[in-house]
């Protein structure tokens, strides 16, 4: 079993910046890889990134790429999410969830924290 928290949701302008984190416990980084989901209201979930666990490759839903960056802290076990240059249709809850790869439907995941892009 893996547990997932995520926090550093919150409100922000268009155009300003905000880092999500993910923590992981047991430590996981090594074993699973990580995912960024979201979920607009009325909306489907949909996959903002992912992080490979053995060799640390990104993937990024294209709308975000150049926007939006994924690293990880191994020591920490905290996987982040740096989100630059926010938009309005960026407002969402965020999720981070773990697999053995970088799936849709990942297997552990975490409760969201909301993210709130004002215009």
């Amino acid at each position: 079993q893996v547990h997932l928290v995520e926090s550093g949701g919150g409100l922000v302008q268009s155009g300003g910046s905000l880092t999500l984190s993910c923590a992981a416990s047991p430590a996981t980084l090594d074993t699973y890889a990580i995912g960024w989901f979201r979920q607009a209201p009325g909306k489907g979930r949909e996959g903002v990134g992912c992080i490979t666990n053995s060799n640390g490759i990104r993937y990024y839903l294209t709308s975000v790429e150049g926007r939006f960056t994924i690293s990880k802290d191994n020591a920490k076990d905290t996987v982040y999410l740096q989100m630059n240059g926010l938009l309005p249709e960026d407002t969402a809850v965020y999720y981070c969830a773990a697999d053995w790869t970088c799936i849709q439907s990942m297997l552990f995941w975490g409760q969201g924290t909301q993210v709130t892009v004002s215009s």
